[in-house]
């Protein structure tokens, strides 16, 4: 992985830091309603104002499509932000122009400030380099912090980085450390779980891993697909008829590359897709026509369990089953809990990214047990992909100019 500056690189005191951070979390009833994102966060934050430093908070909120929406403003989330800082945060009604500038020029050492959403300006998303100059102008440093928004090329993602001394924040630098542990330099063998939905939304995901683990784990509503394309009845199940080519082009360039592709040997079924819906297991290829296929079986969970236990990276994303409707969650819970003991004794580094992965893990209550657990979405799906995130390789750039 190519170097990045961190705020160890960087004296602050005094200095006006621009942060950009992602604060585009769910709101209830005008409250924050999971802080997770903006707790990860504060510890830069709460850093860069301990050493003096000026700050300058950025971050986007929703898609108001370069349009001020009031619903859509960042004002509401200051009380959570200052809660996980633990510093008062004042608020401009801006993030350019004369509201930012009279803000920041009454800005103490020390002290902190919420700059209004970047998005309400159309030169954001649309990587406008005079609105990329507009926001610099207001800053000495840029530190960024939002790997969750990297994939972006947007003004205060991408643009800004070519125009300020720019570094990555701890919470972006423990992002880039982990993922680059995981897959750029892991230690073997390496077992992919990658679960969800649809396979059409996975293909690059899975072609990119297959090329870099030792063991792939398909589970969720995508690994039917592989059972029907390896000729099993499937019955009600969720499946996409039209992948079926794809997924034995898949399980054939597995076989070419010398990598183990796991796929569930049993499952639970049920007749209705339902809470507490009347269930049983059954061998995969025991299905019957009028059920349906929403979690792995116990048998399953025993096999990743086994494979797990010559692995030493592991990386996650997606559920093994319909976790969110009981009794369904149970497999996807049992592994979790196996990674989770696995990882605290020692013998495996674990990283998971994506959203289901996370409230899947929340479930089980191993969130903290994992070596490193994203809250990108996005980001973490094009990383899987093997792409370049545009707000990371900017930084990179920045780097290199400064040496």
């Amino acid at each position: 992985m190519a170097e990045f500056h961190t705020l160890d690189d960087i004296d602050v005191s005094g200095k006006r830091v621009l942060v950009r951070t992602d604060l585009n979390v769910p709101m209830k009833n005008g409250v924050v309603a999971d802080s997770l994102r903006i707790e990860r966060q504060a510890p830069t934050l709460r850093e860069l104002a301990a050493k003096g430093a000026r700050v300058i908070v950025l971050s986007h909120c929703s898609r108001p499509k370069g349009k001020r929406e009031p619903s859509m403003s960042l004002l509401p989330v200051v009380a959570a932000l200052a809660a996980a800082v633990g510093r008062p945060i004042g608020f401009a009604d801006d993030c350019v122009g004369h509201e930012a500038e009279d803000a920041i020029a009454r800005l103490k050492n020390g002290e902190l400030l919420l700059l209004e959403n970047t998005r309400f300006h159309a030169g954001e998303e649309s990587n406008d380099p005079e609105f990329a100059k507009a926001v610099a102008s207001l800053g000495d440093f840029f530190v960024n912090d939002a790997f969750s928004a990297a994939h972006r090329a947007h003004a205060t993602t991408e643009a800004i980085a070519h125009l300020l001394p720019s570094v990555a924040g701890r919470g972006m630098a423990a992002e880039l450390v982990h993922l680059h542990r995981a897959l750029d330099r892991p230690q073997r063998p390496v077992i992919a779980v990658v679960g969800g939905a649809k396979i059409s939304t996975k293909i690059a995901v899975l072609a990119h891993l297959l090329r870099r683990v030792d063991v792939l784990v398909i589970g969720g509503a995508m690994a039917n697909t592989f059972l029907a394309a390896q000729g099993l009845e499937i019955g009600k199940s969720l499946c996409e008829r039209d992948q079926l080519a794809k997924a034995r082009d898949i399980l054939g360039a597995a076989i070419a590359q010398g990598a183990a592709v796991v796929l569930p040997v049993d499952v639970v079924v049920a007749k209705d897709f339902k809470p507490n819906a009347a269930c049983r297991v059954v061998r995969a290829e025991n299905v019957l026509p009028d059920e349906m296929i929403l979690d792995v079986g116990p048998d399953t969970v025993e096999q990743f369990s086994q494979r797990l236990d010559h692995a030493r990276t592991l990386v996650w994303n997606g559920p093994l089953g319909a976790f969110e409707t009981p009794p369904f969650e149970r497999g996807t819970i049992a592994a979790a809990k196996y990674a989770a003991e696995r990882t605290s004794s020692g013998q495996l580094l674990s990283v998971a990214g994506g959203g289901d992965t996370v409230a899947a893990l929340n479930m089980a209550g191993v969130t903290e047990q994992f070596s490193y657990v994203s809250t990108a979405g996005g980001a973490f799906l094009e990383w899987l992909e093997g792409r370049e995130l545009p707000g990371v390789a900017a930084l990179m750039q920045s780097r290199e100019k400064r040496q």
